[in-house]
């Protein structure tokens, strides 16, 4: 056998155990959010997990060891026999607008994990799992893992950094959202621009539903929703087309690219979010790229696998790589135009 290195050991064994422990928090913490315990800590709190139990009309017993179990985690502040959520944790857990909400990450996880049989089976055919055919509600944990970095940076941030995309928008631009999903990129921009016009595309039909239920409740009368691929929804002259975390999943994003130059005018503009990756394996060796690549394994490829040519770029394909799929679609310039730590948005034209 093998002398082990006692040290090397004990760090992995310990690193394997902390990572048991957030998986075991995945119920706990979608628990919290679905009884509303956080938000209802960080309006009562600091409070004995009795009292909490009755704000929230939960049983206390319950509730007890739910919060030995966040308290544990370091997601609640436990002191002097009462519990509370910090300003940070609040941020984490009890604030959906907060730029660092990472309740949706919980019901990704979850999915994940109720995905596994489906993709462990594709393992062994190398077939794909189609977007629509993914265990649980996918597509709803994904909106909601990236509706704070929307809410927080799409308008802000992201748009304006873009050149000269702003001033179409307020002046009045015809939009297309390509891989829409729920439509929360879609309804932000048609809320921020009234003078535009915005159509949200997704071939996945669950999804368009969804986004066109959402803009109903808003009111919105200057977008719209429809079925459509990247590679052949029916708009053209087009000042911008958006891709928000979709183009590494497509199965022929080429096809994609080539398409989206040939429905923007001439001087339009082609903005793609993607995760933020590194161009080598060696880059992406940290706490984003491990999520990322997790995420790639059971969901990304997956899903581009079940498509057309089934490319699968992975979710940490890099701008390297992102750059000639953009460039193969006869776009001429591409630029990072903004970044955040989990995105890389670029600008082609």
């Amino acid at each position: 056998m093998t002398e082990l290195n006692e040290g090397a050991l004990n760090e992995l064994v310990g690193r394997v155990l902390g990572d048991l422990g957030g998986a075991v928090s995945v119920p706990l913490v979608r628990i919290g959010d679905a009884l509303d315990l956080y938000k209802t800590l960080k309006d009562v709190g600091p409070a004995k997990a009795d009292d909490l139990a009755a704000a929230a009309a939960c049983s206390p017993r319950y509730v007890r060891e739910w919060l030995a179990a966040q308290a544990a985690s370091g997601y609640v502040r436990f002191e002097d026999g009462r519990f509370s959520l910090t300003p940070e944790q609040a941020c984490v857990f009890a604030e959906p607008d907060s730029p660092v909400n990472l309740i949706g990450a919980f019901d990704t996880a979850a999915a994940m994990v109720e995905n596994q049989l489906k993709v462990q089976s594709a393992f062994k055919t190398g077939r794909g799992v189609a977007w629509g055919e993914q265990a649980g509600c996918m597509f709803c944990a994904v909106a909601r893992l990236f509706r704070p970095g929307y809410v927080n940076a799409l308008v802000q941030t992201w748009l304006p950094a873009l050149n000269g995309v702003v001033e179409k928008l307020k002046a009045g631009a015809d939009v297309a959202d390509v891989g829409c999903g729920h439509g929360l990129s879609t309804i932000l921009m048609a809320q921020a621009f009234p003078a535009s016009r915005f159509t949200g595309y997704d071939f996945h039909p669950g999804s368009i539903a969804a986004a066109t239920a959402h803009a109903l409740s808003h009111g919105l009368t200057n977008l719209r929703f429809e079925i459509g691929r990247a590679q052949d929804f029916g708009a053209q002259d087009l000042d911008l087309i958006t891709c928000f975390d979709c183009l590494h999943d497509m199965g022929d994003p080429e096809a994609a690219a080539t398409h989206i130059r040939s429905a923007l005018k001439k001087s339009g503009t082609w903005m793609v979010v993607e995760p933020m990756a590194g161009d080598n394996l060696e880059d992406n060796i940290n706490p984003v790229g491990r999520l990322y690549y997790s995420a790639s394994t059971m969901i990304c490829v997956p899903t581009s696998l079940a498509q057309e040519t089934g490319l699968a770029l992975g979710a940490q394909a890099g701008e390297r790589r992102l750059t000639e799929v953009i460039r193969a679609g006869g776009f001429t310039h591409v630029r990072r135009a903004a970044e955040t730590p989990l995105n890389m948005i670029l600008e082609a034209t």
